[in-house]
């Protein structure tokens, strides 16, 4: 008797639109991540192609014709390159006394215990919560009733500009803190480091990414401000108000050409810092 072995039947062949549909599903999140930094970069990619611009007119925002004059004459528009240098100025003062004092406040906050420690960390955050408009009107309510209502200027918006940047670095250099393994600080403490060479050898090396990244971020925030500056500037002109005025004529080309080395200067550090820092993880 004889017993039929049933045949192996091979499987049909998939169709295009089944192969594309598992691609993409496959590939979803990449796809949307791909979008994402397409919708955050275009307006990048347009500033950067209009500081090449030569507007036929003073309000055209279209792109005429290629040029170099942009770059050959920053400081073409009147009073542009001031303004630029006081927001620098600025921001490179707020940056270095935020970043200061924001980091030992971090420590302070991370390390030790003390009676009012956790309203400490309820108002460093009122700050970064608190509109813009309401800080900034407060602020000047402020000076003018400590009697500087006639001395608003580079000062007064230097003091702004600090308050509202303590808050990110603390609550950032808090963060790089809170993810140290005490176990490295103890083990140079058991290898007879003292205090003080455990703090720059073992703790300032491996914290200093995160108080890196809080004075860029502070710098960005204060180069960036507008609605504070204003209210607290008085007189003095700083890059964004430039712009501002500049806006109700129309904006020079050169503004974009400024906007360009801002952005390469941030991605030139972004590299630098992944590449010390991958060769670090390779030493």
């Amino acid at each position: 008797m004889s017993t039929a072995t049933p045949s192996a039947t091979a499987p049909a062949p998939r169709s295009a639109g089944s192969r594309f549909t598992r691609w993409l599903g496959d590939n979803v999140v990449l796809l949307v991540g791909l979008l994402v930094l397409l919708y955050m970069f275009t307006p990048v990619f347009v500033v950067i192609l209009m500081s090449f611009n030569d507007p036929a007119a003073r309000n055209s925002y279209s792109f005429d014709g290629f040029t170099l004059d942009n770059w050959t004459n920053i400081c073409g528009p009147l009073g542009m390159c001031e303004a630029l240098r006081v927001s620098i100025e600025i921001g490179v003062l707020a940056t270095l006394v935020a970043t200061l004092l924001g980091t030992l406040m971090a420590f302070a906050m991370v390390r030790h215990r003390f009676r009012g420690r956790a309203a400490a960390n309820i108002v460093i955050f009122l700050p970064m919560a608190t509109p813009e408009v309401v800080m900034g009107s407060s602020l000047l309510a402020l000076f003018v009733n400590g009697g500087v209502s006639g001395l608003l200027g580079f000062w007064t918006i230097l003091i702004a500009h600090i308050m509202f940047c303590l808050s990110f670095v603390v609550v950032t250099v808090k963060a790089r803190l809170a993810g140290l393994d005490p176990r490295l600080e103890q083990a140079a403490m058991d290898l007879y480091a003292n205090e003080w060479q455990t703090f720059w050898r073992i703790s300032f090396p491996l914290v200093f990414p995160g108080i890196l990244a809080a004075a860029l971020l502070s710098f960005s925030l204060s180069f960036d401000d507008f609605i504070i500056t204003n209210l607290n500037a008085g007189q003095e002109v700083t890059f964004p108000m430039f712009v501002w005025g500049a806006a109700q004529r129309g904006i020079p080309a050169q503004i974009n050409v400024v906007g360009t080395i801002m952005f390469l200067i941030a991605l030139a550090a972004v590299v630098a810092g992944d590449v010390l820092a991958r060769r670090r993880a390779g030493r």
